[in-house]
């Protein structure tokens, strides 16, 4: 964290317009990115959950470090959402397919010409080696974990052309079996990492590993601009080994990257209307990612940015169900004097862990396609008693805490999923700020908000960009900084000197 818009016309001249990637007369080798509009199915399908339970697998002897792997993958997402694809080149002479230019992952993948068993293989491009020249037969298994099932295939070895860049004997994986929903509605064939190889599958090289190390580059950085403006065509562009200056204003600030894998940075205080959220004030991870179009973040501060800038819930009729079937129990065992911790337990909502940690329960809820689920149900009980205890401190009376707690529901910004604002109010509504090397970068209402399509052709709804995402110590607090924040900044991932740079898109 499916994909089921994009108009068919839009399909065709996509397909029909030949390379996305030039390079220019200044010796910048750029590739350009389509953008695909977001409908409110892709946003509701799309998943970005705790990746702390799930293993990659690789079966057939090839060197490999699992161990660094597992403990490096920090979260997982299904890319439904995504938004910007490019363009590259498999094989000689070169097979073109349409990738998701990814810094929150390292390998290169691609769908296989010997994926014969999954229906996704059938929509997308594939990788045909016996049409290749320079192939290289690998041939070791793997696994990849998403946010939205899992993929797998087997690793081979072939040129990759990105721009007018060829890449030799660089390792990908052939795709032979997508999740049956995971990428069947996806308008892009694979991905292609831009991560450390620290966190890649199987220890493959990352190709701008690559691109470095066989002198295609004259500085080992690549810089990404994405276009957020809806009225333009161009998505965006991505330039390998070095910087367009017409895509920024002003400096870029740099930060040092502070744990290799993912681009992790370190930010500090969150503002809403520079007020303080309080939990990243001593300083919270952050992780820089195009293949992420939200800012997801702890859900004690998303709750606290979604209630300020009034977004509202797609989650309060679940909450105020439970009080209206669970809470004179609450009420009854919270006035006798039994201890809060048990009273979910003994309410039946929850195992004699409760939730425990919300990040489980969040990953629970991403996970199915139901919106209720009993570790959701164990989490609005426990909420809900902490609200009854608030209430009855104040001495409140059993129908004025009742109403109070469903109020709440009604407003509960949902960390657990998608929030709406109200469009016409956008312009009303405050920044929202990140302190990033003791500067403020700010994002105005029109940044982080979504406009989405109802379905094709359908009216326009707004959605808060900012969705829960609780990582656990020792990895977290953590933020994941997409595309809503890459649209407002400029980023430098500069890879000689380990750091990434901010400055105001132009």
């Amino acid at each position: 964290m499916g994909i089921k818009t994009t108009l068919l016309v839009a399909i065709c001249l996509w397909v029909s317009s030949g390379s996305l990637a030039f390079t220019n007369n200044d010796g910048l080798m750029r590739v350009s990115l389509k953008k695909l509009p977001l409908d409110l199915k892709r946003i509701n399908a799309a998943r970005i959950i705790n990746g702390g339970d799930f293993e990659p697998e690789i079966l057939g002897g090839k060197n490999s470090n699992l161990s660094n792997v597992e403990a490096g993958m920090v979260y997982l997402k299904s890319y439904l959402d995504s938004q910007y694809f490019g363009e590259i080149g498999i094989g000689t002479p070169p097979q073109t397919l349409v990738v998701v230019f990814d810094t929150g992952s390292s390998n290169l993948w691609v769908p296989s010409s010997k994926c014969i068993f999954s229906i996704a293989c059938y929509l997308h491009s594939k990788y045909r080696a016996l049409l290749s020249r320079t192939y290289t037969k690998i041939g070791v298994h793997c696994k990849i974990p998403y946010g939205s099932g899992s993929i797998s295939g087997f690793f081979s070895q072939d040129n990759v052309k990105v721009g007018d860049i060829v890449v030799k004997d660089q390792e990908f994986v052939e795709i032979t079996r997508e999740g049956f929903f995971s990428f069947l509605a996806t308008r892009f064939d694979g991905i292609m990492g831009l991560g450390f190889k620290d966190i890649s599958v199987g220890q493959a090289t990352p190709v701008w590993y690559n691109m470095a190390k066989q002198g295609h580059l004259t500085q080992n950085i690549f810089s990404i601009w994405i276009n957020r403006d809806p009225l333009e065509n161009v998505g965006g562009e991505i330039v390998f080994g070095g910087i367009d200056w017409r895509r920024f204003t002003g400096d870029h600030t740099y930060v040092p990257v502070t744990k290799k894998g993912y681009w992790q940075i370190q930010v500090g205080d969150i503002l809403v209307a520079g007020i303080s959220t309080g939990l990243c004030k001593a300083g919270c991870g952050a992780i820089v990612d195009s293949g992420t179009p939200v800012l997801a973040g702890p859900s004690t501060i998303v709750a606290q940015i979604n209630h300020a800038i009034g977004a509202e819930g797609i989650v309060s009729l679940e909450c105020k169900s439970v009080i209206y079937n669970y809470g004179n129990t609450i009420w009854d065992y919270l006035v006798s004097g039994l201890e809060s911790e048990i009273v979910c337990v003994d309410v039946g909502l929850c195992s004699n862990y409760g939730s425990r940690h919300l990040s489980k329960n969040i990953k629970t809820v991403l996970q199915n396609d139901s919106s209720v689920n009993e570790s959701t149900l164990c989490a609005f009980c426990e909420m809900i008693v902490i609200w009854f205890q608030v209430q009855l401190k104040q001495q409140k009376t059993r129908d004025q805490v009742f109403n109070i707690a469903n109020q709440l529901c009604g407003k509960l910004p949902s960390p657990l999923g998608k929030s709406f604002l109200n469009c016409d109010n956008i312009g009303n509504l405050p920044d929202v700020s990140f302190v990033i090397a003791n500067k403020t970068f700010s994002l105005s209402a029109e940044q982080y908000a979504l406009r989405v399509k109802v379905e094709e052709g359908g009216s326009t709804v707004c959605l808060s960009g900012f969705v829960g995402l609780d990582v656990p110590r020792p990895q977290g607090p953590l933020w994941v900084l997409g595309d809503l924040f890459m649209g407002a900044y400029h980023t430098v991932f500069d890879f000689g000197n380990v750091r990434v740079g901010f400055a105001k898109s132009a």
